[in-house]
């Protein structure tokens, strides 16, 4: 017999684990399985960026991935045993009503997964099947067959690749990989302890004359650890071993090769950025790093998976729950590969020195105004006007904030600055709220999608029961919640 789910995820890495956390507050069973025994050990990527707080803030993770992180340090230069200077990694912002989530927050990746993991068991979601590798799989017009190792069937009515940049997966699919390599060096990357080792600074060591690439050591957020990245310029290969990062921190910094005591997890990379030719084949997607690899510079990979898996979980729950057609599941990929482009071109260019982490790496800025989806009703807006498409701004809303309304699986109408009569519509779909003008958002009425997204924007609401139609076809009785401030 084989194993039944509406949703196989392949891969329990911050992808697999936050498609699961959403899918799993709508309502849809899935399944997720693990090639490894364990959640994935590392530090790798560390630095959760604004956006991807914003989506935190909505899963209901915020509070505790900020207890558990905390600011990146300000990077301090070493040569020769003394300090250089600070070194700024960053462009200094501050939160705005708009944008409460400023600047990077460092979190090890071990325990964005562990959090994610918690916060699915809490939602009552799908329980990760760890060691089940995957062997096999097959689609048909039905549904998608996936054979794993230990001899089971799994029957699905769709999978989401989230397996990572070797995607097995993919493979079986037959998708090509396109991408370069960006840096030829090879990359060490290590979690150790160095008890001797103040953790007020990035300690940053550059490359010394006589060869060998940069060494950094970075102290983790509310860990003992560090993490410490060194690059091979000369034709060696990194050593892993405790004894191999210990050889490497004594040639190129001040410290002592036994101040090193532990090293906790290593691996070793070169950088390379890579995107998939499709992001869907039939009942089948990829996303996280099945989808797009890209160079760890301006930590944008872990974030652009992250929200790969926020704008499919939706649209799979629409779909399987709430009678919205197959065809929304197209915009999947028709929003999310020209966003991970941008997003990987923006990674390999921090990577080549070609452009500092700024504006563009908090991932704010980011849209889909070239989306089916975005259905913007109004002409003659002014150039710095919030369009269709646009990320939906944060903001006060009676008591609370916007981001209160909009936390949850469900769409929301903004009727700001306007009295303008409102349609009918399911309650349990699209929670209504009038709020005065604001500024960001100007006068209008605006539809946020579940994504926080604005999905139709107008004056009036003309067109706004046929945009909703796109999402769900059942419409009934809405309750509209006036929180004008008077």
């Amino acid at each position: 017999m084989a194993v039944m789910t509406d949703v196989l995820i392949v891969g329990a890495g911050p992808t697999g684990l936050t498609l699961a956390c959403d899918l799993a507050r709508r309502g849809v069973d899935a399944l997720v399985v693990e090639r490894a025994d364990t959640l994935f050990p590392g530090s790798r990527g560390k630095g959760i960026q604004p956006r991807t707080q914003e989506v935190f803030d909505d899963l209901g993770v915020i509070e505790a991935a900020e207890a558990a992180g905390g600011p990146y340090p300000v990077g301090m230069v070493w040569q020769d045993g003394e300090r250089q200077g600070e070194h700024r990694m960053f462009e200094e912002s501050e939160p705005t009503p708009d944008a409460p989530y400023d600047r990077p927050l460092m979190l090890p990746q071990w325990r964005t997964q562990e959090i994610l993991h918690a916060r699915l068991r809490e939602l009552g979601g799908a329980e990760i099947e760890f060691g089940a590798a995957l062997t096999g799989l097959a689609q048909d017009e039905e549904g998608v067959t996936a054979r794993l190792a230990d001899g089971r069937t799994v029957r699905a009515a769709y999978a989401v690749a989230a397996d990572g940049g070797r995607s097995t997966v993919r493979a079986a699919l037959g998708i090509g990989m396109t991408g370069e390599t960006v840096d030829p060096n090879p990359i060490l990357v290590a979690d150790v302890r160095i008890p001797a080792l103040d953790r007020d600074n990035w300690h940053m060591f550059p490359p010394a004359a006589d060869g060998g690439g940069f060494l950094a050591i970075c102290p983790l957020s509310g860990t003992p650890d560090f993490q410490l990245t060194a690059q091979f310029t000369d034709g060696t290969a990194p050593d892993t071993s405790l004894e191999g990062v210990r050889k490497v921190v004594a040639a190129r910094t001040h410290l002592a090769a036994d101040e090193v005591t532990e090293v906790r997890w290593a691996s070793d990379f070169r950088p390379r950025a890579a995107m998939a030719d499709r992001f869907r084949a039939g009942r089948v997607f990829l996303a996280g790093d099945a989808a797009h690899v890209h160079s760890p510079a301006g930590g944008q990979g872990l974030n652009t998976s992250v929200q790969d898996a926020y704008n499919l979980g939706w649209k799979l729950g629409a779909v399987l729950r709430g009678g919205a057609p197959d065809a929304l599941l197209d915009t999947y990929e028709a929003e999310r590969l020209p966003n991970a482009a941008q997003m990987l071109g923006l990674s390999t260019r921090i990577h080549r020195g070609e452009e500092r982490r700024g504006e563009a790496t908090r991932q704010l800025g980011l849209g889909y105004r070239d989306s089916s989806l975005s259905v913007e009703t109004r002409t003659d807006l002014p150039d710095e006007a919030l369009r269709a498409g646009d990320r939906a701004p944060d903001g006060p809303c009676g008591a609370g904030r916007l981001f209160d309304a909009f936390r949850g699986p469900h769409c929301t109408l903004l009727a700001v600055g306007t009295d303008a009569e409102l349609p009918s519509l399911d309650e349990e779909l699209v929670h209504v709220h009038r709020v005065d003008a604001y500024a960001p958002y100007g006068k209008g009425l605006f539809l946020v999608r579940p994504d926080g997204y604005v999905g139709w924007a107008g004056e009036d609401a003309r067109g706004l029961t046929d945009y909703v139609r796109l999402i769900r076809q059942d419409n009934s009785s809405a309750k509209t919640v006036d929180l004008k401030q008077t």
